[in-house]
């Protein structure tokens, strides 16, 4: 990858989800890569940009608190989402 090639094409994002599944044996419901990139979309959008990837940390730490099955994760997720889609409007 070249410096100018930062920006992944859909396949690529695939491709990479695949190989951090094999390398950490998950499964395809354990790496909702759209779920996730609404997830930096909203808080982005709602709080900053470079908050996008703390928070997808942080939604991780949760939903592994929480058990770690996919449904922790959305669960986890929404929280987050629906806290930067708020953020600000108070």
């Amino acid at each position: 990858m070249t410096p100018n090639d930062r920006t992944l094409p859909p396949e690529a994002l695939d491709d990479w989800a695949a190989e951090l599944r094999e390398r950490f044996d998950l499964a395809e419901e354990d790496v909702p890569i759209a779920l996730i990139l609404d997830l930096a979309r909203d808080v982005a959008n709602g709080v900053a940009r470079p908050a996008a990837p703390f928070s997808a940390f942080v939604a991780g730490l949760v939903a592994g608190r929480a058990g770690g099955s996919p449904d922790d994760v959305r669960a986890a997720v929404s929280a987050i989402s629906q806290l930067a889609l708020a953020h600000g409007r108070d």
